[in-house]
């Protein structure tokens, strides 16, 4: 049996597709990527745990990071499953939105989940303006408190969902930043005097949160790398959705420079008009993220980590 077969017949047995083809494209947090082709001739994109047959392991060309073992917090079948099944309870709850368009689930389950393929385009201006207008939409179809009724996840590593109907600061603080802070401590990504400067923001987040705002419904990992450009819209995947502040996600667009970001802006604020003062309290928002590349990547975010700190505080 060919590779290509081989894979699409373990695809097929961990979601129940039939699937006529699947091309080992990647890995990323300890899963395989793969595009795939079902027998109807629709495309899709997986995510699967390796195989424990080496014979079907990651291709001999791929990059060293391609080739890295898996994720330390995302191994075990209950974790996984746990992981997928947050990325398909995302999708669908913003699909529910009808605003950002967003990849159909296919199938999902402990080992592996499988989307609809959207095939790449370019990011526009005028793509970035209803982008920025959909965001809007979005958001503004509201969550039920901040927080979701599912565990989630970022980058692999668990987020603390717990619903708080109505106090945001309160909520960011104690489930978004304080165990990102910790963990970064603990594995020596950041040192005790960070800790204190992040502890700081901690005090202060009352005053620092800006007017209080309902829940919005979020994508939560809102990054470049997550917005995918297709027949001149923008579509979001890999979410780690959530009820939250609607600055996180535009914060996140900023944080490593979506293209088009002043339309998106535009689009957004011509749609639904964003607080006073909001850019001010881009670096708050965007603490959160820095401390999550900390907790990933070590002390090379310690100073990205304070700087936002002392920005946040400066407010």
């Amino acid at each position: 049996m060919s590779r290509s077969a081989a894979l699409a017949v373990r695809i097929g047995q961990l979601t129940g597709l039939t699937v006529r083809e699947a091309r080992l494209v990647g890995s990323q947090h300890g899963y395989q990527h793969l595009m795939i082709t079902l027998t109807d001739g629709r495309r899709a994109f997986a995510k699967a745990l390796p195989p424990p047959d080496p014979g079907l392991g990651p291709d001999p060309g791929a990059s060293p990071d391609q080739r890295a073992g898996p994720d330390r917090d995302a191994t075990g079948s209950a974790a996984v499953a746990a992981v997928f099944a947050a990325e398909a309870n995302g999708l669908r709850w913003l699909a529910e939105a009808a605003a950002a368009p967003v990849p159909e689930v296919l199938a999902v389950g402990p080992r592996a989940l499988v989307v609809s393929m959207i095939p790449a385009g370019p990011a526009t201006p005028e793509a970035a303006f209803g982008f920025g207008t959909d965001l809007a939409r979005l958001h503004a179809a509201g969550a039920d408190a901040f927080g979701a009724p599912w565990p989630g996840f970022i980058a692999g590593l668990p987020l603390d969902n717990t619903p708080d109907p109505a106090h945001w600061p309160q909520w960011y603080a104690h489930r978004r930043l304080l165990p990102f802070l910790t963990r970064a401590v603990d594995t020596g990504a950041l040192r005790s005097q960070d800790a204190r400067l992040v502890e700081a923001v901690f005090d202060r987040i009352g005053s620092l949160a800006g007017p209080a705002e309902p829940p919005s419904r979020i994508h939560g990992d809102c990054w470049a790398g997550n917005v995918l450009w297709s027949g001149n819209r923008a579509w979001l995947i890999d979410p780690a959705a959530h009820g939250g502040h609607r600055e996180t996600d535009l914060a996140m667009l900023a944080l490593f420079g979506a293209p088009n970001l002043d339309r998106i802006l535009f689009g957004y604020n011509d749609t639904v008009p964003l607080a006073a003062g909001w850019r001010s309290r881009i670096p708050l928002h965007q603490l959160h993220p820095l401390l999550v590349h900390a907790c990933l990547f070590g002390a090379s975010y310690r100073e990205e980590v304070r700087s936002a700190a002392r920005a946040a505080l400066a407010i």
